[in-house]
């Protein structure tokens, strides 16, 4: 199946809740979500839940996503994205939809391996690697945009250094069980904006400037 219909229905819903980015919603409708799930989930696929993937992580719900880019601002093709959290691959497959440039980083060697082979076989061309995702990826930066799709107890600071001026970070800050998500624009190499949009729930962001393996 290719589940065209159930897209279309997805689309009108994220409309009516408030997504209004033509180039998101655009997104929203190419992107084959059923592909970046179990065959167990596929027919849940178009619903705005969020659905295990395994190893405790989930595939986000699609009005988080869909929420989450828009609040990146992303204008212009090839703007360099670095994603912290790289999971199912749905979120990396939304902006490289967009065509930008996408750089992610997955902790679990299990997740990030699996993925991989999935971006390999759907053609999807993005910067991966296993690693810490707190700490960024200095080796590429600046980046024009920066998402954490995994909740914080604070904001790293790698993380706010690796941006560029006039970029925006998108992360949700909380405790384990609820967070904040906020939307921090770098005015300069000193001064950020931040705005705070509550009642957001994520699976926990760990590493060196998260939370700690336990």
């Amino acid at each position: 199946m290719t589940f065209r219909h159930e897209r279309e229905i997805l689309v009108d819903k994220l409309s009516e809740k408030g997504i209004y980015d033509i180039a998101v919603i655009k997104a929203i409708g190419e992107v084959k979500r059923h592909l970046f799930v179990s065959d167990a989930m596929k027919y849940h696929a178009y619903k705005d839940i969020a659905l295990p993937i395994g190893s405790g992580q989930t595939i986000s719900q699609p009005y988080t996503v869909a929420y989450m880019t828009q609040a990146l601002q992303l204008k212009k093709p090839n703007s360099k994205v670095l994603e912290i959290g790289t999971g199912s691959g749905y979120q990396v497959a939304i902006l490289v939809s967009m065509g930008m440039e996408v750089f992610s980083i997955e902790r679990q060697f299990d997740i990030y391996d699996k993925t991989r082979k999935l971006f390999d076989k759907l053609g999807i061309r993005v910067n991966t690697k296993c690693g810490d995702g707190t700490i960024g990826w200095a080796e590429y930066a600046p980046y024009d945009a920066i998402i954490v799709t995994a909740g914080s107890p604070s904001v790293p600071g790698s993380l706010k250094k690796q941006l560029s001026v006039g970029g925006r970070l998108v992360i949700p800050v909380g405790d384990k069980y609820s967070q904040t998500l906020k939307i921090i624009t770098k005015i300069d190499e000193e001064n950020y904006e931040v705005e705070d949009i509550p009642q957001f729930t994520f699976v926990p962001l760990i590493g060196r400037e998260g939370w700690e393996q336990r």
